[in-house]
């Protein structure tokens, strides 16, 4: 191993600037003439801005630094350890160092340390006990509030038993699972085993737009709900919040760095969208929790992980996709839900976290006809093959596949499909339906460059739509531009992830405002020049529309293949369409993003579950 090879994989374009730097800051920090911790510096860097909590060093080891060449080539495991061993910067567990080896995985501090401490808290979260349950009463709700029964396992039930008498819980499903539904009768449930004390919920998501969504789905649910009026009418005035506001705004350094923290005054806490949510911002609110206070997370496990570090919902989750519970835990939630959940073998150990979670399987929205359905149910649970054969035999009308056009031909074949998604929406009558009108159709891509890029497809659909007549764009701002908030303003209270329409104001005598609308269906305005950071949003990315759906999706990928194309990115994608999803992709492209897997790497599933 030589000092240079950091200064040979930048060259290649194999690490970047910073990966370099903090090598550098390393060796430097050390003292070091050995290129091992330069190496190792710089991969988990590198592994850290890709989303991994740690670096494994064992994969690694006497292997090609990247797949693709022969040399140079990572050293053997057990020389590799004991070089970073015996270094000033390299840590074992426990240790303050800016870096820390747990057995064969190498950690930047402070991922080390938030995966710790998630890692204690869901443990001992899981072993614990909800306060108090009167059992009768929650009996009583569950088979009030979920009176609808045909003879199968009804997973909904068995979440709302356990989500009221686990203190940590996670309802997983995908879409059209129920899960919102769900949690709102889980909400009526708690509120009625408070019987006369006043319960502090919370509902929170990672995201403004997310949040949003969960509010109104509550409120939509909370007027149906069989409980009392008072029980609705709290459900119906809760408001959500993104996370970072419910932890007040705090950077991470600050609100996860060990200093203790004022607990948040709440009684539960339900965090919806729970497969976005960071490593770092999960271990916020667990450290901001109060000892009593009920945690529910509510998400798809198979969507794509957090953009920051971390896929801690999949860790939680952890390997068993048929759900099993230990004997005692198996009983409680049987006699409180009527449902008979199946059991693990009596000898057979497991984790405790098992008893937490639930997977609602029933989809309530796709059906055995629906082309969406199945090409999501094959995306997550089949290979390429069978995916591609529901593609290419895709007759049902809620599902469409093409071969992408050429770069040269992509905005010619966009127009009618442009024209008929957004042609009317300035149509509208009053912001509210313009948004309706707006918010029926999107287009999903995977790239932020290139001929099949967000901004490229922002730019070719802006044309077509100048060229119909249907907008007059002429200047960056003009009446009918929507636009999607890329970071968070606490001030303005807009958030990463909102979307607004500029729009001519009445109230300001016609000027160009822009429209978002609030949680309670009003709408507020800014002047366009207050807004923070923010880009235009016919097209957004795949990653940009988790948290929302829309009744028709084109999904468009690259001719060929991409390091971001994932299973977990077209599922995604597909699954943001409730009545049809088009689909452009080259098959080299589609074949590599059926093949490939979100694999993060870190601890914490070893910690939740194991062997």
């Amino acid at each position: 191993m030589t000092p240079g090879i950091v200064e040979h994989l930048h060259a290649a374009g194999a690490v970047s600037d910073l990966d370099r730097s903090f090598a550098r800051l390393m060796a430097r920090l050390a003292g070091a003439a050995d290129g091992s911790l330069g190496l190792a510096a710089a991969l988990v860097s590198r592994a850290s801005a890709e989303g991994n909590i740690c670096l494994d060093l064992a994969g690694l080891a006497g292997r090609p630094v990247d797949a693709g060449g022969d040399e140079p080539r990572c050293p053997e495991l057990e020389p590799w350890l004991s070089a970073l061993r015996r270094t000033a910067v390299v840590g074992a567990p426990g240790d303050w160092r800016p870096l820390v080896l747990d057995g064969a995985r190498l950690y930047l501090y402070r991922h080390w340390d938030a995966e710790q401490g998630l890692g204690r808290f869901l443990r001992e979260r899981s072993r614990g006990t909800a306060p108090a349950v009167d059992a009768a009463l929650l009996r009583e709700g569950i088979e009030r509030l979920f009176p609808d029964r045909d003879g199968e396992t009804d997973w909904q039930r068995a979440a709302a038993a356990v989500a009221v008498l686990q203190p940590f819980c996670v309802i997983t499903g995908g879409p059209g699972t129920g899960k919102t539904t769900t949690v709102a009768r889980v909400l009526a449930l708690l509120l009625e085993q408070a019987k006369n004390r006043t319960l502090r919920l919370a509902l929170a998501a990672p995201t403004g737009k997310a949040a949003a969504r969960l509010q109104e789905s509550i409120r939509q649910s909370a007027g149906r709900l069989a409980c009392a009026d008072g029980i609705r009418e709290t459900l119906a005035g809760m408001e959500a919040s993104t996370l970072h506001r419910l932890l007040g705004g705090r950077p991470a350094f600050s609100a996860y760095a060990g200093d203790e923290e004022e607990p948040l005054p709440f009684d539960a806490v339900l965090v919806d969208e729970a497969s976005m949510v960071s490593l770092h911002l999960l271990y916020g609110l667990a450290r901001t929790l109060s000892p009593d206070a009920r945690l529910i997370l509510l998400g798809d496990r198979d969507q794509l992980a957090s953009v920051e570090a971390g896929a801690v919902l999949g860790d939680i989750c952890g390997p068993e996709r048929r759900r099993l519970y230990s004997g005692a835990a198996g009983k409680r939630i049987a006699e409180a839900s009527g449902e008979a959940v199946p059991l693990l073998p009596a000898a057979q150990g497991r984790s405790p976290i098992g008893d937490c979670i639930v997977e609602l399987t029933r989809n309530h929205r796709f059906g055995a006809a629906s082309g969406i359905g199945e090409l999501a149910r094959e995306i997550r649970e089949s290979g390429p093959d069978e995916a591609l054969s529901v593609l290419q035999g895709a007759r049902r009308g809620d599902l469409g596949f093409r071969s992408v056009p050429g770069p040269r031909d992509l905005t010619q074949a966009l127009g009618e499909v442009v024209l008929d998604g957004y042609g009317d929406y300035m149509a509208g009558r009053g912001p509210a339906e313009v948004f309706a009108r707006f918010n029926r159709f999107r287009i999903l891509c995977a790239l932020r460059e290139g001929p099949y890029s967000v901004g490229a497809l922002n730019g070719a659909a802006q044309a077509i739509l100048a060229r119909a007549g249907c907008l007059r764009p002429g200047r960056l701002w003009y009446e009918g531009r929507p636009v999607m908030v890329t970071r968070n303003d606490y001030g303005l209270r807009l958030f990463n992830g909102d979307v607004g329409i500029a729009l001519a104001d009445p109230d300001a005598g016609g000027a160009l405002r822009v429209f978002f609308p609030a949680p309670d269906g009003s709408m507020r305005t800014f002047e366009p020049y207050r807004l923070p950071e923010h880009e235009t949003v016919f097209a957004m990315t795949v990653h940009k529309s988790q948290g929302t759906e829309f009744d028709r999706v084109l999904l468009i990928l690259p001719e060929t293949d991409a390091r971001v194309l994932t299973r977990e990115l077209l599922y995604t994608g597909v699954t943001r369409a409730r009545k049809r999803v088009d689909l452009w992709a080259g098959e080299a492209a589609l074949r590599a993003a059926l093949s490939r897997r979100i694999e993060r790497v870190s601890g914490l599933r070893d910690m939740l579950w194991p062997a």
